[in-house]
């Protein structure tokens, strides 16, 4: 099956020599338009998310940009992707090889699915039984789901191919999942051999990255960005979590990088009480000032006695 190559340098619209930093700040940037929390219903949101947040999924790692460098920079945006000679047995995945099994809906195209496919484990099931028969393969793969089905739950479809068959499963994600934990489907792996039963699919759940909520424990962090004056004066802000709006005062003097604690108002995961909101301050500085700001940020260096490398004893 014919795989369109993905350049993921244009579709974070970052040149191919982008710092980490660039990488994050054009991701975040993309992905505050995009994330289909924040364009419910639209489909074309929805699929740009994707190709984003594959994007950074391997530039934002240096391992994977590493191998997905490795493939040459010639290649065009949905061209036909053959890997270059020596690469599987330099970096591994799945090649050229044409396999019986594939399965798609976890959130990934097939192209990251054949550069990186390696990550899919194969294992065996129960082993083979008498004569001819024996049971199907369990097989492993990864399944990305965004921080709002994981908080509410959802039903995502995965479609199934072995061979020239091909079935749909519908994959419930149950409220509260974490990551790094897995589903599993019953009898959706690799069929058996004979009158040998169809082996298991384990999904493991991978956490796509949110525009300005992450994960820490239970906790939820989000990052708030705010003015110089802010920071100083105090202000309150509506802080919208993934289930509500919350009204939140941000006190005077607040410094870069402190963090506010909501009690309760963070994850819920499984069986244990909701982590908490910790609402991360960033002072942003403004990229350009007017002639009459100049004029006034001036007169305020003149009147303030504050100087941030004074030692203090």
């Amino acid at each position: 099956m014919p795989t369109g190559y993905k350049d993921y340098y244009k579709i974070l619209e970052v040149p191919r020599g982008a710092s980490g930093e660039e990488i994050r700040k054009a991701y975040r940037k993309l992905a505050r338009k995009h994330h289909p929390d924040l364009n419910p219903g639209d489909k074309k949101a929805e699929e740009r998310f994707k190709e984003i947040n594959e994007a950074h999924e391997v530039l934002s790692n240096p391992e994977k940009r590493h191998q997905y460098d490795a493939l040459g920079s010639n290649w065009q945006h949905g061209q036909e992707f053959r890997p270059p000679p020596g690469y599987e047995s330099q970096f591994g995945g799945v090649g050229d090889q044409d396999f019986d099994f594939r399965f798609d809906g976890t959130g990934f195209s097939d192209f990251f699915e054949r550069v990186f496919g390696a990550g899919r484990g194969f294992q065996r099931g129960g082993g083979a039984g008498r004569g001819y028969s024996s049971r199907g393969e369990d097989v492993e793969g990864d399944i990305m789901i965004t921080l709002d089905e994981a908080f509410h739950g959802s039903t995502r479809a995965i479609t199934v191919q072995r061979g020239k068959k091909t079935e749909t499963y519908k994959v419930k994600i149950p409220a509260g999942v974490e990551p790094g934990s897995r589903i599993r489907l019953g009898g959706a792996g690799e069929a058996g051999i004979g009158e040998g039963p169809t082996g298991d699919l384990y999904l493991r759940v991978r956490l796509a990255p949110h525009p300005f909520l992450r994960l820490d424990g239970d906790n939820l962090v989000y990052d708030l960005e705010v003015a110089p004056w802010e920071a100083v004066l105090g202000t309150a802000v509506t802080v919208a979590t993934l289930d509500q709006k919350l009204r939140l005062k941000v006190p005077q003097g607040v410094h870069n990088g402190q963090r506010l604690r909501l009690r309760g108002q963070g994850f819920k995961p499984r069986g244990r009480p909701p982590g908490d909101l910790l609402v991360q301050i960033h002072i942003e500085v403004p990229p350009s000032i007017t002639a009459k700001e100049r004029e006034l940020w001036e007169q305020l260096a003149r009147l303030s006695s504050f100087n941030p490398r004074e030692e203090t004893g």
